[in-house]
């Protein structure tokens, strides 16, 4: 039986197709991480106030902030410490579900924005942490819920990566906006639920042992012992036999002079 390859290789349509998922995703990361990095550099150098971007619970004025606080950041540092999560886990979410990422992005954008303008303590809110919560329980859930390999390998990488984001849904200190974090996860979650089925999975592998025919069983008849009335006599008894018997003489071996061995 010749064995399949564990890993078909990939028509040329594949991979083009495949390259393309990359690009876009790739592009998309960069243009959003642009985005931000532009708006925080202006912001820095024409003085604008934090507090003219954020969002402010519960003020009509701070509405504006639900579209501009992942802008802003209030240090570099707090920069920094988005860059590479948001890169990373937008990259993943544009190319494993491409189709879900283009409600499921603005969706946590927007309602990580809304609730904390409605629950969120009296304060100035700012950064795309929200946003970088929602798209990592995003992929995790996706995971759980479509078990396809591509979302399970997804899943597990972001969980060793960023499997701290769990902790900091939490208040733990006093300067970080854990509102944000929390409704940017719970934002994710629903939208993973929402939206698992808008991505239509990868085609299964077939391989090669699974067309081959299968083998038809024996019957149970085959796989009974035969009766003893059936069963060949492959030796028989003479008569005379019976009657006088038969004595088999072992001649003595004859005794060989040898020298004793020791031991």
């Amino acid at each position: 039986m010749d064995l399949a390859r564990p890993v078909p290789e990939p028509t040329a349509t594949v991979v083009a197709n495949d390259r393309e998922r990359v690009r876009y995703a790739v592009v998309g990361a960069m243009a959003l991480l642009a985005g931000i990095w532009v708006a925080w550099g202006l912001a820095w150098l024409l003085g604008w106030p934090l507090d003219s971007l954020g969002v402010r619970p519960r003020q009509f004025d701070g509405l504006i902030g639900i579209l501009t606080a992942p802008f802003a950041h209030a240090s570099f540092d707090h920069l920094m410490s988005n860059t590479l999560p948001l890169a990373l886990l937008a990259t993943l979410t544009l190319y494993c579900y491409p189709r879900a990422a283009r409600l499921a992005l603005p969706a946590i954008w927007l309602a990580s924005g809304l609730a904390v303008w409605l629950f969120a303590r009296s304060s100035t809110h700012v950064g795309a942490s929200g946003i970088a919560h929602g798209l990592m329980f995003f992929l995790f859930v996706m995971g759980l819920l479509r078990r396809d390999r591509l979302a399970v390998v997804v899943s597990l990488v972001v969980f060793f990566l960023y499997g701290g984001m769990l902790m900091t849904v939490l208040p733990r200190e006093a300067n970080v906006s854990f509102e944000y974090h929390l409704a940017g996860a719970v934002a994710g979650l629903i939208a993973a639920v929402l939206l698992r089925a808008r991505d239509p999975l990868p085609p299964r592998k077939r391989y090669s042992w699974e067309d081959e025919e299968a083998v038809e069983p024996l019957p149970d008849e085959e796989l009974e012992l035969p009766r003893a009335a059936n069963v060949p006599v492959l030796w028989q008894r003479r008569p005379e036999d019976d009657q006088r018997g038969r004595v088999i003489v072992f001649r003595p071996r004859p005794r060989e002079d040898s020298p004793p061995t020791v031991h």
